[in-house]
């Protein structure tokens, strides 16, 4: 039941999260990575479709790791070159995926600034595509990084606070 395109290698950078949801495969195609996933029972909703939440999921990986690996390198143990964090996420479900399809999504990253990074993706069954989706994502020092994962998602979240704070000074607080 999962049998993978030719090409397609377990996704370099995962989490636990992934690992229950997936499992998510990988190929390179002009720098850029195109992920996939077979749909399984276990992705399923009780129509029998792919849960809108695996394809939200996906659209965000997708989205999130093509800006935040642009132009580095994407292998096991791989460093990001840049720290991002999702602030928006437009989904457009305009078809669905069954049992058994396998759905690839390609990306097109349109800037990766200081403090932003644009990018929108197409998640396809074959020659249909399902979802568009595209994010805003905001990017924070990566200082840390390297040295101290769990410090730089703290750096992250401090710097995505101080963001949103400024960006709503007459919202709430």
């Amino acid at each position: 039941m999962n049998n993978v395109p030719p090409g397609f290698t377990p996704l370099f950078r995962t989490s636990p999260f992934l690992e229950v949801v997936g499992p998510f495969y990988q190929r390179t195609e002009k720098d850029r990575l195109v992920i996939g996933v077979r749909i399984a029972a276990h992705h399923t909703n009780t129509c029998g479709s792919a849960h809108g939440g695996l394809l939200v999921t996906m659209a965000d990986i997708a989205l999130g790791y093509n800006a935040a690996f642009l132009g580095g390198e994407k292998s096991p143990g791989a460093v990001p070159t840049s720290l991002l964090t999702t602030v928006n996420l437009s989904i457009d479900f305009v078809g669905s995926a069954r049992l058994g399809d396998w759905v690839e999504a390609r990306v097109d990253v349109q800037k990766v600034g200081r403090r932003m990074a644009f990018a929108n993706t197409y998640l396809s069954v074959g020659p249909e595509r399902i979802v568009r989706a595209s994010a805003v994502f905001a990017v924070s020092s990566q200082g840390t990084l390297a040295a101290d994962p769990a410090g730089a998602r703290l750096a992250a979240s401090a710097d995505l606070e101080s963001h949103l704070a400024g960006s709503n000074q007459a919202g709430p607080q």
